[in-house]
């Protein structure tokens, strides 16, 4: 059998590395073009035995001189593989409610209607595994859980990291307590079982993480039950999380130890393999290739993949595409951000349990942090913190809408909260954010990238509006609900027109959805959904009021008056062309 090339560290999950992570037989495949998305084939469950496939697979390529053509790969894997998507049933969650207590903040009838609509997409989204999968996990590429749960949507038919962030805190507004804290402990089984959480719910996300946030879900779900005691015993595998982060992603800038997204893993991205070789193309040696794959996956870990805020070119700009993509070397005001909440958090639920040497140890590592996030992210010139690139030693002065994240977490001073206020709101003028109808976009810049302009996502959105709020100022609380109403305004009106809850909007288009990048726009969606579930439990009655800037019957009006406009003027033109 011909020499399989692995990993650089222990590949720990279900022991099918070289049927989804890399090697020949993977390679093969997924250069051969056989699926329009590459993601589909990793996603396909092996009927026989993982070294049975690769025995087999060595005898076809022996038989064909190594050079198969793409009938004979197709055939393989018709014989080898079923189906993506077997792996998960469909599950209506056992604690779903049709009437949530969160359309109660409602007044607005259209408004209801579809907050109604929204909660009875949780039921769309279930998924829990079969048991198969319990039983024999290496024949799936599929990461075993305990629990159901609710996936993203779209091509995404598992669980993600950061995206369940905002899809638990959209189930505890729908009240749906049991699916978000199966969630949460879904998560901690697998820290406990392969020491972080990957990407997402697949074998082939091993190399890499995702914003750090299981913490804050952690959080969420206290604040909303009072259960302190789910936090006390969650502390173990939290600080293992942190810890993980800490010493796998750390860098010495100006003194200070900080985070970088950073892979482990090597090869091309195996969900987007063919992709991933082709853009190695402009590179020259094996190093230069492996170098960029790792820049791929390391953006892809950020959650942002991709977008110009991890590109530097030979100027030190952020002018350029795939093939100068530096994240490694990019200091990101989020992941620091998220680290330092982690800390915090994990200092206040020591104290709940009485752990004082514990605690204090955790505010020592949040202050240590603080400090950093000052001295090396903060700008006093931009008035705001932003990125830093260590290749050229400097502060990456280009708006990106996580350059706001200290403001979510309040990793700042608190006794700075007036001059952070002032600045903050003054760099938001400055970069005309308030100028787009569909929402902040998440660079300025449009580099075809689906996490450049003119994108705008739920998450990002979030992170903004809920930091403005949390600075407490008059001008910041105004804009911050300013915001939030203008973004459920234009969901509202997308779903009308589409009756889809989108991945990604558009920030030039009121109720317009995103592109670009390596798919089509997805539907579903997990995080925008839960995101408006939110808004619409704390803003229902604003929104209906028309307190800043009208309800859904406002929106709904303007609809109408427009159509019947331009109706007339169809029919004039008509008449007049008749006549």
């Amino acid at each position: 059998m011909a020499a399989q090339t692995g990993p650089t560290t222990n590949h720990k999950i279900n022991g099918n590395g070289q049927i989804y992570c890399y090697g020949e037989l993977l390679k093969t495949i997924q250069m051969a073009k056989l699926f329009e998305d590459s993601k589909t084939f990793v996603d396909m469950k092996l009927k026989q035995a993982p070294a049975k496939t690769l025995e087999d697979f060595e005898l076809l390529m022996e038989s064909k001189n190594r050079t198969p053509s793409r009938e004979d790969l197709q055939k393989f894997v018709d014989d080898y593989f079923s189906p993506k998507g077997t792996e998960l049933e469909l599950w209506t969650p056992t604690d779903w409610k049709a009437n949530p207590s969160f359309l109660d903040q409602i007044t607005d009838p259209d408004l209801k209607q579809w907050g109604q609509e929204l909660n009875n997409i949780w039921k769309d989204l279930g998924r829990k595994m079969n048991d198969d999968v319990l039983k024999n996990p290496e024949y799936y590429s599929i990461i075993p859980v305990p629990n159901p749960v609710i996936i993203p949507g779209g091509r995404f038919i598992e669980f993600y990291y950061w995206d369940s962030y905002w899809i638990i805190r959209g189930l505890l507004h729908s009240e749906m307590q049991d699916t978000a804290r199966g969630m949460i402990e879904n998560f901690m089984s697998i820290v406990q079982r392969i020491g972080f959480i990957p990407n997402g719910g697949r074998v082939y996300y091993w190399g890499r993480s995702q914003p750090p946030l299981l913490t804050g879900m952690v959080k969420s779900y206290v604040d909303f039950t009072n259960d302190d005691l789910f936090a006390i015993n969650a502390l173990e595998v939290l600080e293992h999380e942190f810890e993980y982060f800490v010493n796998n992603h750390s860098v010495q800038v100006k003194g200070h130890n900080l985070a970088v997204y950073r892979d482990s893993s090597t090869g091309p991205r195996p969900e987007s393999y063919r992709e991933d070789v082709e853009t190695a193309e402009n590179f020259d040696t094996p190093e230069a290739k492996e170098d960029h794959y790792s820049e791929l996956k390391s953006a892809a870990e950020s959650g942002m993949d991709f977008s110009s805020r991890w590109f530097i070119n030979e100027n030190g700009t952020n002018v350029g595409n795939l093939s100068n993509l530096r994240t490694r070397s990019i200091v990101p005001v989020d992941l620091n951000s998220f680290l330092y909440w982690n800390a915090k958090l994990i200092a206040e639920f020591h104290a709940k349990a009485g752990n004082v040497d514990k605690m204090t140890e955790y505010e020592k590592k949040a202050q240590t942090l603080l400090q950093g996030i000052q001295d090396v992210l903060w700008n006093e010139e931009a008035g705001c913190w932003l990125d830093y690139d260590m290749i050229n030693e400097k502060p990456r002065d280009y708006f990106v809408s996580t350059n706001l994240a200290p403001l979510f977490v309040k990793a700042y001073n608190i006794s700075d909260t007036e001059k952070i206020s002032a600045s903050v709101l003054s760099y938001i003028e400055k970069n005309k954010l308030d100028t787009f109808p569909g929402g902040v976009p998440n660079t300025l810049y449009h580099t075809g990238e689906q996490w450049d302009f003119p994108n705008v996502w739920a998450p990002m959105q979030y992170i903004v509006v809920e930091g403005l709020a949390n600075l407490n100022t008059p001008a910041a609380k105004e804009l911050s609900k300013k915001w939030a109403l203008r973004w459920v305004k234009s969901n509202f009106k997308a779903y009308t027109d589409n009756f889809h809850m989108y991945e990604k909007y558009n920030a030039e288009e009121f109720g317009g959805h995103g592109g670009g990048g390596e798919y089509g726009v997805q539907t579903g969606f997990g995080w925008s959904n839960g995101v408006i579930i939110e808004w619409l439990s704390k803003h229902g009655r604003e929104l209906s009021e028309g307190s800043g800037g009208g309800g859904a019957g406002t929106t709904k009006s303007l609809i109408s008056v427009v159509g019947v406009a331009a109706v007339t003027i169809v029919a004039l033109i008509a008449g007049r062309v008749l006549w």
